[in-house]
């Protein structure tokens, strides 16, 4: 997530190492590397011109404190401007009404359906709430199949209506339905486009104006860039929506548009979409974002994350088996599965301070543990429980089963006794709070 722009933002920096204080021809030299770092991003022209100046004006009116460098005085600043052009705060949704309604726009493959089942698994989990998703996109051929799947995926209800044809009944239908059935939330799915139109700014301001939603929300491709800048704008004039969400930004290495799009519409970033899982949903915090930008990691979310899959039983039994030194195959694979639910390695590794830097140009893929897994798939049930029974016939056994090299086997064993030994020295002080805090304990 946004690889290209932290490195070349670091690179930026650099530039004031080794000086002892801040003046107007190193900032300037810093700036200009800044800047030409938010283009290369797609940020328009006009926004990090802006941006820059008034870094520039912070800098030069502040006295380097003697606990900071010049550098890291620079970066201070870039990250609380970073901050506001995102929005400073962070926008929550409206659900003050029974049911709230909250309307979905934007276009043809932004990934409007999708995100209608994250959020309604979101506001499931988070905020217990019963949502129902409506149906009114009638002429996407199977749009209404695949928001009925992404329903049933969820645990969401589900309004449609196959016979009808205007998308306006379907969702005052809809509403109706969700206030006979005691749903709480109604997640209203538009039809898109593949480009503004007419007839699609039409058909989404009537329905807009029909079922006066409580939240009206713009579902963008982040990967697009300035271009979706552009598309925030058009939908922005017709319908003065609440909010954006940002789709597919784990495969964004540039990020102009969740620079830009704030300062254009004036709107908040609302959501965030960080993967193709129906978890893989973040609430936006220009804050933690600006951190991450700058390469400081992100571990309020990474924690966060964790305590949302970590199973707090399974923990505590866990915790048991490591005072007792009966931490075996079967628990370290128990930790590798609860760690991949949390959402794809690359973006948890860029929310470690640090580890962006540390891992460049080495690809961390969703498959990362596959080797892992097949290789305590190919052991017995004993071995698996006692893992000092493992002497090389059995690790030669082992990796021909899994379809490895006994390299890997001797690997995987060691990472699991290194992982075991961690967990143990945790067990005590501040080491077991913060192992209750990663695996779920509040």
């Amino acid at each position: 997530m946004f690889d290209s722009l932290s490195g070349k933002l670091d690179k930026a920096f650099q530039v004031l190492k080794g000086h002892g204080k801040i003046t107007e021809i190193n900032v300037a030299e810093t700036l200009k590397e800044v800047r030409r770092a938010l283009l290369d991003a797609d940020v328009n022209f006009k926004i990090a011109k802006e941006f820059t100046n008034r870094v520039k004006e912070n800098a030069l009116g502040q006295e380097v404190l003697t606990t900071l460098n010049p550098g890291q005085l620079l970066v201070k600043i870039v990250k609380d401007e970073l901050t506001q052009l995102m929005g400073g705060e962070v926008a929550g949704v409206n659900l003050a009404s029974k049911p709230s309604v909250i309307l979905m726009s934007g276009l043809q493959g932004s990934g409007k359906t999708t995100f209608s089942g994250k959020l309604a698994l979101h506001l499931i989990n988070k905020k217990a709430k019963n949502p129902l998703l409506v149906a009114c996109d009638v002429y996407r051929p199977a749009a209404i199949d695949q928001l009925t799947i992404v329903a049933e995926q969820v645990g969401a209800g589900i309004y449609k209506d196959l016979e009808e044809k205007d998308p306006v009944k379907i969702a005052l239908d809809g509403i109706a339905f969700a206030k006979a059935n005691k749903h709480d939330v109604v997640l209203v799915d538009t039809a898109g486009r593949l480009a503004v139109d007419e007839v699609l700014m039409k058909e989404i301001s009537d329905i807009h104006k029909a079922v006066k939603p409580d939240e009206t929300l713009f579902v963008v491709d982040s990967m697009t860039g300035q271009d979706a800048v552009n598309t925030a704008k058009a939908f922005h004039d017709v319908l003065n929506f609440d909010g954006v969400v940002l789709t597919k930004l784990d495969g964004d290495t540039r990020g102009g548009a969740a620079l830009s799009i704030k300062t254009v519409v004036q709107k908040p970033i609302k959501f965030i979409g960080t993967g193709e899982k129906m978890e893989a949903l973040d609430v936006f915090y220009p804050d933690r974002m600006a951190d991450r930008i700058l390469g400081m990691g992100d571990v309020v979310s990474l924690v966060e994350r964790a305590q949302d899959q970590f199973d707090q039983e399974e923990a505590r039994k866990i915790s048991k088996k490591i005072a007792k030194n009966q931490f075996g195959f079967d628990d370290f694979l128990s930790q590798i599965q609860q760690v991949k639910k949390m959402g794809n390695m690359k973006d948890l590794m860029g929310m470690i301070p640090g580890a962006d830097k540390a891992m460049k140009g080495v690809d961390i893929g969703d498959d990362a543990f596959k080797h892992i897994e097949a290789i305590i798939g190919s052991m017995t049930p004993t071995e698996r429980t006692n893992p000092d029974l493992l002497n090389v016939n059995r690790k030669k056994r082992i990796a021909k089963g899994a379809g490895r090299d006994l390299n890997e086997v001797n690997q995987m064993v060691k990472q699991f006794h290194q992982m075991s030994k961690m967990m143990k020295m945790m067990q005590g002080g501040k080491g077991k709070q913060m192992m209750q805090m990663f695996q779920g304990g509040r």
